[in-house]
């Protein structure tokens, strides 16, 4: 049922009036803010947020994350509907007319490596990425996408549709492996840690020795359907994974990949040249799992020339 409210909010979005609805936005957020704190004012907000970032003009789209309202009336990163509310601004406009409109550091970062993954090259209109997270997408993380994945579509109403995370997505290709026994534990590595913050609902695990040696590990038992894959067909997963709460958008899971990547290619972070080097040696296995949820995640990868092997597997339902 649409509650009066909704409606007298679409009137003001058919009319166009954008000032107005800033406004009330912002009216809102603040009230909600200083009665019952930011988690309140965000779930409040959402909807209203949603309108202005998805149709209003990116000049006033812009101002919904500006602090000029007063205490409690802007966006932060963490505001989302269907998704974050600066990952919707992304999706409805170039760099090029955001740049010169966008005010928070954190938020134009969000917003400009969004427009990555949609695969505007950036290498010319924005400034360097904090961590050196390269401007644009690198061939081998364009490949693998189905059309118009990338970022959750979303809907002018409030909503959105986004893929599926799985991986295997289905048992073509695959085939019975006889895994052998897991290889030892190692604790401490940074890869690790930095892999399980990519994948909150997964579990990780580093082993010396090759790929099916830390599938071994997580996979359940020693036969499994399963088999090898190139890393960029795992990528989108990987990125989707860093992206499945609803405050979190496609941005998160990017920057999350490289700084895994540049750890487990030894650096302290995404190191462009090195993550380049690793991708291109690294071997990956994928397996099945017959309990599996409808996203779902088993990768194992290794570097050659390490010997290391890391597996993440998990299954997280929508």
């Amino acid at each position: 049922m649409i509650t009066y409210q909704e409606h007298r909010l679409r009137t003001l979005v058919e009319g166009g009036r954008w000032h107005d609805l800033l406004t009330v936005y912002r009216r809102v957020r603040g009230a909600a803010v200083a009665r019952a704190g930011e988690g309140a004012a965000v779930v409040e907000s959402a909807l209203l947020g949603h309108l202005i970032a998805y149709a209003a003009p990116p000049e006033l789209a812009v101002r919904l994350f500006d602090a000029d309202g007063g205490p409690g009336t802007s966006a932060g990163v963490a505001d989302h509907d269907a998704g974050p509310l600066w990952e919707v601004l992304a999706t409805r406009h170039s760099w090029l007319r955001l740049a010169p409109l966008l005010g928070p550091a954190p938020v134009r970062r969000l917003v400009a490596q969004t427009r990555v993954l949609i695969g505007e090259d950036l290498s010319y209109g924005a400034e360097p990425d904090p961590e050196s997270v390269p401007p644009l997408l690198e061939p081998w993380e364009s490949v693998g996408w189905g059309e118009g994945v990338r970022v959750r579509d979303y809907l002018p109403g409030g909503g959105a549709r986004s893929a599926l995370l799985t991986l295997p997505a289905t048992r073509e290709g695959l085939g019975p492996v006889l895994l052998p026994e897991p290889g030892g534990r190692l604790r401490g590595q940074p890869a690790t840690g930095a892999l399980a913050a990519l994948a909150e609902w997964a579990d990780v695990v580093c082993v010396r020795g090759p790929a099916p040696r830390a599938a071994a590990q997580l996979a359940p038992g020693h036969r499994v359907t399963g088999g090898y894959l190139p890393f960029a067909i795992a990528y989108p997963v990987l990125v989707q994974a860093g992206a499945t709460e609803r405050s979190r958008g496609s941005a998160h899971g990017r920057l999350a990949l490289w700084r895994a990547l540049g750890a487990m290619a030894g650096h302290d972070g995404p190191d462009r040249a090195a993550v380049n080097a690793l991708v291109a040696r690294m071997r990956c296995f994928t397996w099945w799992d017959p309990a599996d949820g409808l996203r779902h995640l088993h990768l194992a990868m290794e570097d050659p020339a390490t010997g290391l092997s890391w597996a993440v597997s998990g299954s997280d339902e929508p």
